[in-house]
């Protein structure tokens, strides 16, 4: 157990989350979540899957916040506002938290794509709301094509897909890098290091992280349509991913499961992109 690691990633991931807190993307919920999931994966797998975690979490705070004013109609429909709470810190980084302790002790490389395909599944999904609420054209429901208002759970846009597809690319973009960096620094020959054996399969670390991401959004956008519990705000006459809308009311479920919140939503999805990634990798590395 590196011990000096997992300190340094308590420090970071505090910074992180009181930096969230000050720019008002987390709550104080979000900050504790934020600093569990930090420090274990800062601490256990590593610079480069901190760094990937930061990726995500900057560039989804900045979209959070570009144009919200827009977005604050539509916001409604969501469960929660912008700054993420407990149940979102760890829904989004919950699943890679658990596979950088099980990497800490058994560095499978498979398992880094498993990694790649979590955080490029959260980054895709976040994108694709952020700036598919943007779209001017209305979203279709992914399982029937039926157009529908702007912000209604299992809807996409060209748009979305597109932010969805950067998302996704740009985390392993980033791996990319961050893996030739350290070839770098360490020598490209050495067999030394935690990351030695991820090298060899960098050049496809894209190509996961779009195959992950996109498939993670898009069971997100599939569970969004059907299972995930969506309820209808009778004075506002609003459909809400909460049972309580945001006037305070009780809203009336109207489908899918009520315990499937969009939190579950969000960590089957990102458990669904982590798989897929991992089994592409099986596959493509042997």
């Amino acid at each position: 157990m590196r011990w000096e690691s997992i300190l340094l990633g308590l420090v970071l991931s505090s910074l992180m989350g009181a930096l969230g807190y000050w720019r008002r993307a987390l709550d104080a919920g979000g900050v504790a979540g934020a600093v569990l999931v930090g420090t274990l994966i800062f601490g256990l797998g590593g610079w480069i899957w901190g760094l990937l975690l930061i990726t995500f979490f900057v560039s989804s705070s900045w979209l959070s916040r570009y144009r919200r004013a827009d977005k604050q109609e539509i916001g409604e429909k969501f469960a929660k506002g912008s700054r993420r709470d407990l149940g979102q810190a760890l829904a989004n980084g919950g699943v890679g938290a658990l596979l950088a302790v099980v990497f800490a002790w058994y560095p499978e490389p498979v398992l880094f794509a498993g990694f790649l395909g979590v955080m490029a599944t959260v980054n895709a999904d976040t994108w694709a709301t952020e700036l598919g609420v943007l779209s001017p054209d209305l979203p279709r429901l992914v399982t029937t094509g039926q157009a529908v208002s702007p912000g209604t759970s299992g809807g996409i846009t060209s748009l979305g897909t597109w932010a969805s597809l950067a998302g996704a690319l740009l985390v392993g973009a980033v791996a990319a890098l961050l893996i030739q960096i350290d070839s770098l620094v360490n020598g490209a020959g050495s067999a030394s290091g935690l990351y030695a054996p991820l090298r060899a399969h960098a050049v496809t670390y894209p190509l996961l992280a779009v195959a992950g991401g996109l498939g993670g959004s898009f069971l997100d956008s599939l569970m969004g349509a059907t299972v995930q519990g969506i309820y209808y705000c009778t004075g506002c006459a609003k459909e809400t991913e909460s049972p309580l809308h945001r006037c305070g009311r009780p809203a009336q479920p109207i489908r899918g499961w009520s315990w499937l919140n969009n939190d579950l939503v969000n960590l089957l999805a990102s458990i669904g992109g982590g798989l897929l990634a991992a089994s592409l990798a099986w596959i493509v590395w042997r």
